[in-house]
């Protein structure tokens, strides 16, 4: 008994000490989408999708220069067709708003003023909303509607609830606080809900943030 109480004390310790090291960020920036599948026809078309995402996380240490992040974030992806081809002229754009649950591994190198970090985890999305806006020819297959809204459930739904894939990134964090960061979000679950080609997110993302 004696053995077991001195042992639950040194995890009660271990937690506490964890939770006063564990530190709190904040992190904004754009966001640059494209799919990881196009039609040859449109190959030229691509252009980056430019959004925005959001993310508030928890740095928990768990070695020396080594962190987990769990986190929210609300992310804007999608992609972009611009531009004249031989099947189509104008322009689409969809937008896809997500709420995505990143865990990443983190470690810091010290360097100068604070610290350059590196890492990578998997993240979970959940599509919750999303539009699709056309100009030219693309305008036709809204019969006539410049835009519509997504539909990500049902039988007739136009992409997949959700999103799933793996997080990398890098940057440098002041001893303020303060920190430069980009990414790059490799998407590996299938968005298209129909037979066809298999189509994830890729997304390319530069930020600024704070860590408290």
């Amino acid at each position: 008994m004696k053995k077991l109480l001195l042992s639950f004390g040194a995890v009660v310790l271990l937690a506490a000490g964890a939770q006063a090291q564990t530190s709190y960020g904040l992190k904004a920036g754009v966001n640059l989408g494209k799919y990881s599948s196009v039609p040859s026809a449109f190959e030229d078309m691509e252009k980056n999708n430019l959004s925005f995402y959001v993310t508030g996380y928890a740095d928990i240490p768990v070695a020396s220069q080594f962190s987990i992040q769990p986190g929210v974030s609300l992310q804007g992806k999608g992609a972009k067709y611009e531009g004249e081809s031989a099947n189509a002229n104008g322009k689409l754009t969809q937008n896809v708003m997500s709420i995505e649950v990143p865990v990443n591994a983190v470690y810091y190198i010290p360097a100068g003023a604070g610290n350059v970090f590196l890492g990578a985890g998997p993240y979970v999305g959940f599509n919750i909303s999303g539009k699709q806006k056309a100009s030219g020819d693309w305008s036709e297959i809204f019969e006539g509607s410049a835009e519509r809204d997504l539909s990500f459930s049902g039988d007739d739904k136009d992409m997949n609830l959700i999103d799933a894939g793996v997080n990398f990134l890098g940057g440098y964090k002041f001893n303020n606080g303060f920190l430069i960061n980009a990414g790059y979000g490799l998407g590996l679950s299938n968005l298209n809900p129909n037979d066809g080609d298999k189509i994830s997110n890729r997304v390319l993302s530069f930020g600024v943030g704070f860590q408290f």
